[in-house]
């Protein structure tokens, strides 16, 4: 075993061990007895370390609160449309409540508002939707989590440095307000270059060829930002494979087990990592709140921090870093 593997080894041990710890205490009054409630959580996609994380937080309060959980996703970020028909046909269907990561923003807000109109309630998780009958939002202030990402770049590449930005979904909100808040704390460096944009469509081959492209067309670019964790994992392979890894800084985001083996063999510098088990165990606890009419805040902060070398071991930091996967 070489000591990347030992290391990746011993930090999920300890995670799993510290799993029972990661969700929020929930109101014992919410944990009905009799039959259960239906809630379906309709994600991105129906694959990928972060959902199926986030699917197993989603379980264990099921769980807990008595609930039906179906779990629904198309099979690829894009397809904005099968996200649209898994939104009807709940509605069809009748659940008790809808927990919904948009796709897109505006695309999706019409059939969230007609859930509302049959006082079906919804939860906005991870990505937020262009509605004002959403209940809440459950997830990462995105904003915030693109302007950690661009304070650390700087910090590796300094004030006079081209940067490429690879996205995933365009006209997805969580995508657009990570590279609005990385864009303008970037904009503080009339120094630092913007010199690529682009998005992969949460495609890791597609995120291997736009890497390619940008390191063909900006040899001389200093670093790059990847804003989810399948442009993460596109690019990060392919900076590997160019034996770009170290010259050109790579920031991503999320935590799945390729990702933290190329920030252990140098290739990754950092990663932004999110709280995707809470991320579902929290939108279950507020939809059965809002299915029992409770006042629920209008937002809950999962919150974002930055893993590198450095932290990654410290025990407060374990129950994030690793995808829990059955």
């Amino acid at each position: 075993m070489s000591l990347s593997q030992g290391i990746v080894r011993a930090a999920l041990l300890l995670a799993i061990l510290l799993l029972t710890g990661s969700c929020s205490s929930s109101p014992p009054n919410l944990r009905a007895s009799g039959k259960p409630r239906t809630i379906d959580m309709i994600v991105k996609m129906n694959h990928g370390d972060y959902w199926n994380t986030v699917k197993m937080g989603a379980e264990v309060a099921a769980k807990e609160f008595n609930v039906q959980l179906t779990f629904k996703a198309p099979d690829n970020e894009s397809d904005i449309g099968g996200q649209i028909q898994l939104m009807d046909q709940s509605i069809q269907n009748k659940a008790d409540a809808i927990i919904l990561s948009a796709s897109d923003y505006m695309k999706l807000a019409q059939v969230t508002d007609r859930a509302a109109y049959y006082k079906i309630p919804v939860i906005s998780m991870d990505s937020e939707v262009a509605s004002a009958r959403v209940k809440t939002f459950v997830g990462t202030n995105n904003y915030e989590a693109g302007q950690k990402a661009a304070e650390r770049m700087v910090a590796l590449t300094g004030t006079n440095s081209r940067i490429g930005v690879m996205n995933f979904v365009q006209g997805s909100k969580n995508g657009d307000e990570r590279e609005e808040g990385f864009m303008d704390y970037i904009a503080r460096f009339p120094g630092v270059q913007v010199v690529a944009v682009e998005y992969c469509q949460s495609n890791e081959q597609l995120a291997r060829e736009l890497t390619r492209k940008m390191l063909n067309e900006h040899p001389n670019i200093n670093g790059i930002v990847a804003l989810n964790e399948v442009a993460s994992i596109g690019t990060g392979e392919e900076i590997q494979k160019l034996g770009a890894g170290g010259r050109v800084k790579l920031i991503t985001f999320d935590s799945p087990a390729k990702v933290m083996e190329l920030l252990q063999e140098g290739t990754v510098q950092a990663t932004v990592i999110q709280n995707p088990f809470n991320n579902g165990y929290l939108a279950v606890q507020y939809a059965v709140e809002a299915m029992e009419g409770l006042d629920v805040p209008e937002r809950i902060d999962t919150k974002s921090k930055i893993i590198d070398l450095d932290n990654m071991l410290w025990p407060d930091n374990q129950k994030q870093l690793f995808p829990f996967v059955r």
